[in-house]
């Protein structure tokens, strides 16, 4: 029996779900295994506490001697709850997490044995950097790197079966310097953003001395079964399926958003969201997604950087759960063709530390200057940094997933909706005038009464912008659904502390001339409003007629990840980079190569896993049926019956053959591209030579043609499982 088969008699036999958790108030286990500032508190001492809350709080740097205590401290409450390792845990540029564990265990000079954790160890660690992708950063033979205590972020208990192990959040840096992580360019990015955005801030309130930028992610991801995932060599080597005829039921329907979640998704639902509120994950939301087997998490807003952390985190503790549930949980951007890909919204906002959303407009947004300010210096940021923006996107996965099943475009533009939309073009229009006062607009929703009076919201949702505003926050919807977080909001806060560091030098200098400090603020919000509104778009971004008149407007639409990645080595991505001390000329060079890098990988990984299932399960199976009919046949004219007996089965035969000559003719050619592919020694000419000359060239062909014979061949020979059992059995 087929492992096919198998699998499929296994799910009827049994459920073979875990038991999910028993229900638990969520506020007795939040923070559980957190080493939050509340347990801190019991386990530090006054000076060691308030050398760390200033740390998290202020960016102070804490003296070494201190450290020794926090270690000490740490160690305490760690030891308390059973740990006996732990590891500085990191985000290395090969988009997973990477973590290296020590013991507490030690031996004095005497060979007395004891438990131990010093400040040094806390502080920093010393990997092996040679291994983790370095874009030319580092050689293999200069092995060394280092981590560095990120205190900011606060250390977390990870467990794993029945181990615990202690998780020092860290960045990493080579022994030279450069950043060869996700977090250490995202902490530069956010301190750039605050200086500039307190500096505008302070046009309006003097009282302001930081804003933090805020991340709402919402993570979208499939779930099938473990023994079905098994049985596709392509899911589990390549995150995917390169192959899988559509099923006569798919989406259709839209029977499957909002639904009813099925029960052994339910058990594995509450079971990670257990794991993730004791890691202090502050989950809020789930609910079954568009395409059938798929589905969406969501927290509640968090600080940038603690956001990366925890989504980062969480992917970790959905793959891990999802195996006590015999379960697999799929976060490549496009897993399966013809139905929604998976993204990563980024709902993004700042805040101050007065208690101001920086985008939340008010009852009256028109005589709401501040939330103007920053309302339109972000889109300004997107129009002048479009690129560089696609650019942080870009990967061999997203490339399958944008533009295609309700995700937005390569093309990068901003919806802000129709009442925002004709602000601002009052504002171009009518800037010396005052505005008239907005009409509160009340919408009465008869359907109960028990239901209130709702304000009516001045945006709509629009789902094919991949940046829209949505009421008090911009939502970045292009971001890939197994995206390090860390990477687009690097950009988006770096793009929008530039512009606002241009907003208040183009203001000063209207101020200098003699204009009244809100008349300068104006004009130069007037000025970035025209500049910019050629990126503002409200209409369908799936359709044609977008594609065209993007490129009337002159808007960039980069749709494969090798020409996108260009944007990152252009003179105005390194002045943006260095001038806001984010990226060193080096660093971005080495993102841009080790991007180029995992982009040829991914692809010569699918080519190869093409080849595989073509050569050995495919094509034998085709010729498997291809002799039954030939028996059948042969039978049958033995048989004396005339050929119209036996018609259909020839036709059937002739598309059989005719299917596995070309899949076999263009398996072997896209071997041969990708050996030339291979012989190329420039980076970048290789990526775009994979791009065109392979996965372009044939993957959609070779494709085709074993849709084809999946709808052709008998049933019970065909090992590979369905898409209709994957996304429908469970």
């Amino acid at each position: 029996m087929s492992l096919r088969f198998s699998a499929i008699e296994s799910i009827a036999r049994e459920s073979g779900d875990a038991p999910a958790p028993a229900s638990t108030k969520i506020t007795a286990i939040f923070n559980e295994n957190v080493f939050t500032l509340k347990t801190a508190r019991e386990y530090l001492s006054d000076e060691a506490y308030k050398s760390l809350a200033s740390s998290i709080r202020g960016g102070k740097k804490i003296d070494r001697a201190v450290a020794n205590q926090i270690a000490n401290g740490l160690r305490a409450w760690a030891e308390s709850k059973g740990v006996t390792h732990y590891t500085h845990w990191f985000q290395p540029l090969t988009g997973t997490t990477a973590e290296k564990h020590d013991s507490f265990f030690t031996l004095k000079s005497d060979g007395t044995a004891i438990e131990e954790f010093d400040g040094a160890a806390l502080i920093q660690q010393e990997p092996d950097a040679s291994s983790f992708p370095s874009g030319g950063i580092r050689a293999t033979f200069e092995a060394r790197g280092y981590t560095a205590w990120d205190p900011s972020s606060p250390a977390f208990i990870i467990e794993i079966g029945h181990g615990k192990t202690l998780c020092i959040p860290t960045i990493f840096i080579s022994y030279t310097g450069e950043s060869l992580d996700y977090k250490a360019p995202l902490l530069k990015a956010v301190e750039s953003l605050s200086k500039a955005a307190v500096d505008v801030c302070n046009y309006f309130d003097k009282n302001v001395t930081k804003v933090t930028p805020t991340l709402g992610w919402e993570q979208e991801y499939f779930v099938i079964d473990e023994a079905l995932a098994n049985a596709r060599p392509d899911l589990i080597q390549c995150g995917r399926t390169v192959f899988g005829a559509s099923p006569a039921k798919g989406q259709q329907l839209e029977d499957h958003y909002f639904g009813s979640i099925p029960e052994r998704v339910y058990a594995f639902m509450r079971d990670y969201e257990q794991e993730a509120y004791k890691l202090g994950i502050p989950l809020r939301t789930r609910h079954n997604e568009v395409a059938p087997a798929q589905f969406e998490c969501a927290p509640i807003f968090e600080e940038v950087n603690i956001a990366v952390d925890h989504n980062t985190l969480l992917m970790d503790v959905m793959s891990r759960v999802a195996k006590r549930h015999k379960l697999v949980v799929l976060l490549h951007e496009k897993p399966f063709a013809g139905i929604n890909g998976s993204g990563k919204h980024n709902n993004w906002s700042m805040a101050t530390d007065t208690g101001v959303n920086l985008l939340a407009p008010g009852k009256t947004p028109k005589t709401n200057l501040m939330f103007l300010t920053f309302f339109v210096n972000t889109i300004k940021a997107v129009h002048d940094y479009a690129d560089i923006l696609r650019a942080a996107i870009a990967s061999a996965p997203n490339d399958h997933r944008l533009g295609a099943n309700e995700a937005p475009p390569a093309i990068i533009s901003v919806f802000v909706g129709q009442y925002l939309a004709k602000v601002l073009a009052d504002v171009e229009a009518r800037v010396n005038t005052k505005f008239d006062e907005q009409d509160e607009a009340i919408l009465k929703l008869d359907l109960h009464r028990s239901i209130p009076e709702l304000m009516l919201d001045n945006t709509d949702r629009n789902r094919t912008s991949p940046f829209a505003f949505t009421g008090n926050k911009f939502e970045f919807r292009a971001v890939g659904s197994s995206a390090n977080c860390g990477i687009s909001m690097t950009v988006l806060n770096t793009i929008v502390a530039d512009t606002l560091r241009k907003f208040k030098t183009d203001v000063d200098a209207l101020i200098e001339k003699g204009d009244k400090k809100e008349i300068a603020i104006m004009h130069v919000i007037q000025k970035y409003i025209v500049e910019s509104k050629k990126v503002l778009f409200e209409g369908d971004g799936y359709s044609d007629e977008w594609h065209h008149e993007a490129e009337r407007r002159g808007l960039p639409n980069l749709k494969t990840t090798p020409i996108a990645l260009d944007a990152l080595l252009t003179d105005k991505a390194k002045k943006l980079f260095e001038s806001t001390g984010v990226y060193s000329h080096t660093e971005l060079e080495a993102r841009h190569e080790i991007e180029l890098e995992k982009y040829i990988k991914k692809v010569q990984i699918e080519a190869r896993v093409m080849g595989d299932l073509a050569i050995n399960h495919i094509i034998p199976a085709a010729v498997k049926y291809q002799n039954e009919l030939l028996s059948n046949i042969n039978g049958l004219k033995a048989a004396g019956l005339p050929e119209t007996a036996y018609s259909s089965q020839l036709e059937i035969l002739k598309k059989v053959s005719e299917h596995i000559q070309v899949i076999h003719t263009k398996v072997h050619a896209m071997v041969e591209a990708r050996k030339v592919a291979n012989n190329i020694e420039n980076t970048r000419t290789k990526a775009i030579a994979y791009e065109s000359q392979v996965k372009s060239a044939f993957f959609d062909e070779i494709r085709y043609h074993v849709d084809k014979l999946e709808q052709l061949v008998d049933d019970d020979i065909w090992t590979l499982p369905k898409y209709r059992e994957m996304l429908f059995l469970r």
